[in-house]
């Protein structure tokens, strides 16, 4: 039975998009989050953070570590922010080695940490993966008012971006695993897609309002077929 869940994540899991228009982030009223509260039947509290990484994880999950066991699930979403590079110092600097928000080792470690607290405390992690990105645009939005050509020498091609973030999401499956913890795979639910690219804003990474209700139903999906298997 499911009755209660809360989650911790960066700005896809808060439900920020970039408006087209302005070209500034807002919160979508219709994130995934607030759409599965909504049509789940359970109570769903979201301590998701813009700019996240799992280090901030680690911090907001201590401050509610004696709340966590109050929820049935404690639905974990990072990995966006853990892989992403300080572009202004890529730009000035690009014959330099540059290291991400997170290195991938400590990503696993701490990501792993954080569920045993989740477990420690009486509750049972969840573990989303990362929706992909569109390096075409990420890159564009990345280099603005930077020397991009210097970034493009950094990468060596666009598409490093795309691999990278792959492979923060690859950790995020392998740490699911290690652990033994339940997995919602985010990830195929958009590559299955054709043109996937619509679903992402023009950021390039976040997803928009079209992709924030692909996630709402593959996580209902899940919803349905866990209680499907607890009812036999």
């Amino acid at each position: 039975m499911i009755d209660s869940v809360c989650m911790f994540g960066d700005s896809v899991a808060k439900g920020v998009v970039l408006d087209s228009v302005s070209q500034k982030y807002v919160l979508l009223r219709e994130s995934f989050a607030n759409r599965v509260k909504d049509g789940a039947n359970f109570g769903l509290k979201n301590y998701s953070r813009f700019g996240s990484t799992v280090t901030k994880g680690q911090e907001m999950l201590s401050k509610r570590a004696d709340e966590l066991k109050d929820y049935d699930y404690v639905a974990l979403e990072f990995g966006g922010n853990d892989c992403d590079f300080d572009w202004a110092k890529v730009a000035e600097a690009p014959d330099a080695a540059h290291s991400p928000n997170t290195p991938i080792t400590v990503f696993m470690q701490k990501y792993l940490q954080m569920i045993r607290e989740i477990r420690s405390a009486g509750s049972r992690p969840v573990v989303l993966s990362l929706p992909p990105i569109d390096a075409q645009r990420y890159f564009a939005w990345i280099s603005r008012g930077l020397n991009a050509g210097n970034i493009l020498r950094w990468l060596g091609d666009v598409e490093h971006i795309y691999r990278w973030h792959e492979m923060y999401n690859v950790a995020v499956l392998r740490v699911a695993d290690e652990a033994g913890a339940p997995l919602i795979d985010i990830s195929s639910a958009f590559l299955e897609k054709s043109d996937y690219h619509s679903l992402i804003c023009d950021d390039g990474i976040h997803p928009n309002e079209r992709g924030h209700e692909l996630i709402a139903r593959t996580i209902g999906e899940e919803v349905v077929r866990y209680r499907r298997l607890t009812a036999c």
